[in-house]
């Protein structure tokens, strides 16, 4: 398994729902969500991926879960190639990053994560597997060892509410363009 780097800049992309999300990651609930993956097309089903606050503090680590489909193609009229990638996945755990993370950015320019680049300018860059490793020892030990969630078990709504978002994106460039603002 091989893990990825998702990056969340709060000052490009604002995330009111989290702390909703975040909840409800706690109590059990598969939340599934989609994800900007940049580039990359070598990420499987299965593989983990972290997310990483930057831009704004508290920076670092503040969640984890596992890839549920592999990259594909959404139409973008914003990019130059017309469309993003992205991939999809389920959070199997989650903190409101407004509030903390879980992997302060301090610790992750220690030795041995500090052979990975964590700033990165979008997501879906490969975790060295030497930091790989040490995080999630780390991640064990501060989030407790859970098995990968079951996606198909939970009654109610168990996407984030950024999906609905991005199909209402997706929806509204068909129909009036992108937006401009």
């Amino acid at each position: 398994m091989t893990a990825f780097l998702l990056i969340w800049s709060p000052k490009k992309w604002p995330w009111p729902e989290l702390p909703d999300v975040a909840k409800r990651v706690s109590t059990g609930v598969a939340v599934a969500d989609v994800w900007g993956c940049g580039f990359a097309r070598s990420i499987l089903p299965g593989d983990r991926v972290f997310l990483h606050r930057v831009a704004q503090e508290p920076k670092g680590i503040f969640g984890s879960g596992y890839v549920t489909r592999a990259p594909y193609e959404v139409p973008d009229a914003a990019t130059k190639r017309g469309y993003r990638l992205c991939i999809d996945f389920v959070y199997d755990w989650l903190v409101d990053a407004h509030e903390g993370v879980v992997i302060p950015r301090e610790t992750l320019r220690t030795h041995p994560f500090s052979v990975q680049t964590w700033d990165a300018q979008s997501s879906g860059t490969v975790i060295k597997p030497i930091a790989e490793g040490a995080l999630e020892k780390r991640w064990a030990e501060l989030t407790g060892k859970r098995k990968p969630p079951k996606v198909d078990t939970p009654a109610g709504p168990t996407h984030s509410s950024k999906v609905t978002a991005h199909a209402a994106a997706k929806k509204r460039t068909a129909t009036k363009g992108p937006r401009t603002n």
